[in-house]
């Protein structure tokens, strides 16, 4: 998997984008007035390569793994709940569940690495391991673990594609992967870790500062072999991050659109749009998370994210409530009259 991250990829149609930015002008709504919506539909025009861009096949894909780093005390639950929050996305009652429910998602549940595998009808198993190592003392992972994290996630951006997806969307399930992923985006644009390290599931000031201690003790630990993004995710990553990057990767080297969630999944997206900068253009993000560090990964993604709701949640949520949001920015583009059609005369 890792010999085929930097394949080339295609950029959007630029004659479809221009054709649907000669649509937007002649709708009848000063230019403009739309805003983000406006964008939103000329990009997805030429994603599609559609005159009338359409988002009705959406796939979820959540990836779910365990995390070494989780024995320095750095969540507030214990790990076991990674386990029986995969039982509860098998079972529907999750969030993202009633979510994909109401957009008529394709779900899926990915085990990449739990401590122990859940063995039920609905967990697809690909794991690389029993959870990572302990990044403060470990590399979280091998060379051979790292592929097969990225190949699970690959496989899922497959699977979207055979299944006729228009949107893939990636989620993740780790109890203390907020923790992977704020020593992820410290190491990647080299911020300090206070900055960028957030309440997680629920911490209090004393508990972010453990975290923020175990995090700048792992960076130092492993600083001299933090020489590339897939270092740095070989070191301090987790198997669920390594799957989203896989998945974004294949996605777009497949020209399927990508709707990125919150702080972790950006995490995701920027190690993904570092190793390949051309997936970037297939990325839309679907909130603005709580969680601190959110905003500094934003930034560094020249990002313009959909919602801004104050959800830290994760598991998708975020991006699957902004599916709609894609949808009307569709529709709006679709079926508003031009100036022409109404009769009116703009000058």
């Amino acid at each position: 998997m890792m010999d085929t991250l930097c394949l080339p990829i295609a950029a959007p149609d630029a004659a479809f984008e221009q054709r649907a930015l000669a649509r937007q002008a002649q709708l009848t709504k000063p230019p403009g007035s739309l805003g983000l919506l406006e964008r939103l539909a000329v990009r997805l025009a030429a994603m599609q390569r559609r005159d009338a861009p359409d988002l009705q096949n959406i796939h979820i894909s959540i990836f779910a793994a365990d995390h070494g780093i989780a024995a320095e005390g750095v969540s507030a639950f214990p790990q076991a709940v990674t386990a029986e929050m995969v039982k509860n996305f098998v079972s529907g009652g999750a969030a993202v569940n009633v979510l994909a429910r109401h957009v008529h998602a394709s779900f899926e549940v990915v085990d990449v690495g739990l401590c122990q595998g859940v063995e039920m009808p609905g967990v697809i198993n690909q794991r690389a391991g029993a959870g990572t190592e302990n990044f403060k003392r470990h590399p979280a992972m091998t060379d051979e673990q790292l592929n097969l994290a990225l190949a699970a996630g690959e496989a899922a951006a497959r699977r979207a594609i055979d299944n006729g997806a228009e949107l893939f969307i990636g989620g993740e399930m780790g109890i203390a992967n907020t923790t992977s992923a704020s020593a992820l985006a410290a190491a990647l644009l080299k911020v300090p870790v206070s900055d960028i390290t957030g309440a997680g599931t629920g911490l209090d000031a004393e508990q972010i500062a453990l975290k923020v201690a175990v995090i700048e003790a792992a960076l130092h630990l492993h600083q001299a072999a933090l020489t590339s993004p897939l270092a740095i995710l070989r070191h301090v990553g987790g198997f669920e991050i390594a799957a989203l990057v896989g998945a974004y990767l294949g996605a777009a080297e497949r020209s399927l659109p990508v709707l990125v969630d919150g702080f972790i999944s950006s995490v995701a997206a920027l190690l993904a749009a570092r190793i390949n900068p051309g997936c970037h253009d297939w990325f839309f993000y679907g909130h603005r998370s709580q969680e601190k560090g959110h905003k500094i990964v934003l930034e560094a993604l020249a990002a313009e994210p959909i919602l801004d709701l104050g959800m830290r949640l994760g598991e998708a949520s975020g991006a699957v409530l902004a599916v709609p949001v894609l949808q009307m920015a569709c529709r709006l583009h679709n079926e508003m009259a031009t100036f022409s059609q109404a009769n009116i005369t703009t000058g």
